[in-house]
């Protein structure tokens, strides 16, 4: 044991670790915990973890023993750890793996896992308890021993999300079916002209995700923030599978974005690369695919048309972009692909649905995690001041808001009229930066749009005209653009450096997260970028800003906070 008053960790009966940040192993003891325990929230001197099973199991599913974790609490504790604690880290790492899935041996001349899989408990009275359980006991097959069941194919995913709402998450060991060729290489000068190596983290994050294309490889998810390379990693994994793949992305923005990215950076043509839209419905060795077409149908008692794209083809690897946006229709049709390669690209796990136990079974567990901070550090991405400007409103609309029903009052607050004032005085101090305005309600940002001769793009604009204005934003053509909910995912803005929040969606993190990453990427000056959210004072938005910004300070960053007269 290496307890010490210098050291940075104080863990708790109740399962939450506190981290000093001002010990002089702060940053070593960050990184050793980072694995297995879920940061929760980091402000200046204290940041908070906690051990969930989830984070726990995330941990064992990427091969991390209990034992290291046990140490490395033990290692960076100011006081000795509580048995408690240890026992049930213990507890809950040894759960993970008690049931595996594997390949049914072949029978006569069948291939092997042609027809079924094959669940093995560890022991026959985890199996009697399993065979008991309301999810579990409908997906159980023939028993073939004790503890052994035949799994139906189509319900690997099915049974993995049983089991894990069971307390016992499968370590699935079934592979995967080849998919149809693809060759694929990254070039090392872009099509541009400019030299291209994928950053050490950037191939690190690939390499955990294929594993050397083992049976504990190929599904999972990645985390990092935006402007750190996301696509990049998804080219890296294209490039070691060497497989047919869909991409599924959050916009036909985001579509076009890939389709520039691959004919850059890598050797397809665009004879290998379609696009699966509103706009056309093709598919190819690279298809590129969004969640909206995916789900679309014609009324709720309609079928999904375009679900059926995933079993179409002979996919070897599917990407999901933006992967915490995943829509239920898709988790489900998810659940009956488990026999192919799965990737999930985000920059932040949160969902407001609370169904990250879905990705972690369906998509896979994470993989690589980095904190943005960290990638700052190394300008990777950019630094970012973030302020809140909190403003009155008038006596009259104060009243309005106070007598409004529930439901209304947040809109009302968020239609500040005198938002627009701390507008133009936020413009006024910018001038000669990068400007994107973003909000939620159309009307408000049509009329910032009047006061400000800029630029509004929302989801009615086609999308020409909006690829358009991205193209004259990127030249400089023009200084700024207002954006609708259209502009929290999958922009490739880089030279924008200030953000003016003007309303969002109730208190998502998520949403939150996203829209700082819209001005995160690095800087040629190396600059900060500038991040301002406007808040209507004395009301409910004060209350639901305070919730969104619990991801980014968990990311260590600081809001400064203006209060107006």
């Amino acid at each position: 044991m290496s307890y010490s008053p210098d050291n940075a960790l104080i863990i708790q009966s109740d399962r939450t670790v506190l981290l000093d940040v001002h010990a002089p192993n702060a940053a070593a003891a960050q990184v050793a915990i980072a694995p297995f325990a879920e940061l929760v929230k980091s402000p200046e001197h204290i940041h908070t973890y906690r051990l969930s099973p989830l984070s726990i199991w995330n941990a064992r599913a990427a091969g991390m023993p209990v034992a290291a974790m046990v140490a490395a609490l033990e290692e960076n504790a100011k006081y000795p750890m509580p048995e408690s604690v240890a026992q049930e880290l213990e507890a809950l790492g040894r759960r993970y793996g008690l049931t595996t899935l594997t390949k049914r041996e072949s029978k006569g001349d069948s291939p092997p896992g042609e027809n079924s899989l094959v669940l093995r408990m560890a022991d026959e009275p985890l199996a009697a308890l399993l065979q008991r359980h309301d999810q579990v006991s409908p997906l159980l097959g023939n028993p073939l021993s004790p503890t052994e069941f035949e799994i139906d194919l189509a319900d690997r995913g099915s049974l993995k999300q049983a089991l894990l709402a069971a307390g016992y998450p499968a370590e699935d060991l079934a592979g995967y079916l080849a998919g149809d060729e693809l060759s694929l290489r990254l070039l090392t000068t872009t099509r541009s002209g400019a030299p291209f190596e994928l950053r050490s983290y950037q191939q690190e994050a690939a390499d955990l995700f294929y594993q050397a294309g083992q049976a504990k490889g190929g599904s999972g998810v990645i985390v990092l923030p935006c402007g750190a390379g996301k696509t990049m990693v998804g080219m890296a994994a294209m490039a070691a599978v060497q497989q047919k793949t869909l991409i599924l992305t959050s916009s036909l923005t985001s579509v076009r974005q890939w389709r520039r990215e691959l004919l850059d950076k890598t050797d397809l043509t665009e004879a290998h690369i379609a696009e699966y839209s509103g706009e056309q419905k093709a598919t190819g060795p690279v298809t590129l695919a969004t969640y909206q077409i995916l789900t679309y149908r014609a009324s709720q008692d309609d079928d999904f048309l375009h679900l059926g794209l995933f079993e179409q083809q002979a996919w070897g690897l599917i990407i999901y972009d933006e992967v915490h946006l995943l829509p239920a229709p898709v988790f489900r049709m998810t659940a009956e692909l488990q026999a192919r390669r799965r990737l999930g690209l985000t920059a932040t796990l949160i969902r407001e649905d609370g169904r990250e136990g879905d990705v972690f079974t369906l998509i896979g567990p994470k993989r690589y995690d980095v904190p943005w901070r960290d990638l700052e550090g190394q300008g990777f991405i950019a630094a970012a001041d973030c302020t809140e400007i909190r403003i009155p409103q008038t006596e009259e609309r104060q009243m309005d808001y106070a007598m409004a029903p529930r439901r209304y009052q947040f809109r009302i607050a968020a239609e500040n009229p005198r938002k627009l004032d701390v507008i133009h005085t936020i413009l006024e101090r910018e001038a000669g930066h990068r400007v994107l305005i973003i909000g939620e309600y159309i009307n408000q940002l049509k009329a910032i749009a009047e006061q400000v001769n800029l630029p509004l793009i929302t989801g009615k604009t086609p999308q020409k005209e909006r690829e358009q204005l991205y193209t004259d934003f990127r030249a400089r053509e023009i200084s700024g653009l207002i954006l609708s909910r259209v502009g929290n995912f999958a922009l490739d803005l880089p030279d924008a450096d200030v953000l003016i929040q003007v309303s969002g969606k109730y208190g998502s993190r998520q949403e939150e997260a996203q829209r700082l990453g819209r001005v995160l990427r690095p800087k040629r000056d190396g600059h900060s970028a500038q991040f301002y959210t406007l808040v209507s004072l004395r009301t409910c938005e004060e209350d639901f800003a305070q919730h969104r910004q619990l991801f980014l300070t968990e990311q260590g960053y600081r809001y400064q906070i203006e209060i107006l007269a």
